[in-house]
């Protein structure tokens, strides 16, 4: 039961990466996300869930946006980060993913089956 995730909504231009996860893992679009390790910073945890489901090594930065949702268990905090993708550059998804698309920020909404992540794509949209 994780108690603190991240988010990284990833910019190539003005284009957001989306992610569909695996059907294992519920066959929903999303942005790159994970969990916190207990005693980790949001900052590292969302370079090294970038890194590891899309292969991108870059910086994330914070847009000052701090959600939660409820779980049965109790609160799930997220914690939004961005990250500036290099203009050819093209995810290689981990086995968490099968699928990924560019999208301006209403399609990055339109697909994304939680109101969080849309949160987040709405707050990087207005300060791009």
């Amino acid at each position: 039961m994780r108690r603190h995730e991240v988010v990284v909504v990833v910019r190539r231009g003005s284009d957001l990466l989306v992610v569909e996860r695996s059907p294992a893992r519920g066959g929903y679009w999303n942005l790159i996300a994970g969990g916190v390790d207990a005693g980790a910073e949001s900052a590292d945890a969302a370079a090294r869930e970038l890194e590891e489901e899309t292969g991108l090594r870059a910086s994330v930065e914070s847009p000052g946006l701090e959600l939660s949702y409820e779980k049965p268990w109790g609160t799930v905090r997220l914690d939004a980060f961005v990250a500036d993708a290099p203009r050819a550059w093209e995810p290689v998804l981990d086995e968490e993913h099968i699928a990924h698309r560019w999208c301006s920020p209403a399609q990055a909404v339109e697909l994304l089956a939680y109101e969080e992540p849309r949160v987040a794509v709405r707050r990087v949209a207005e300060h791009a």
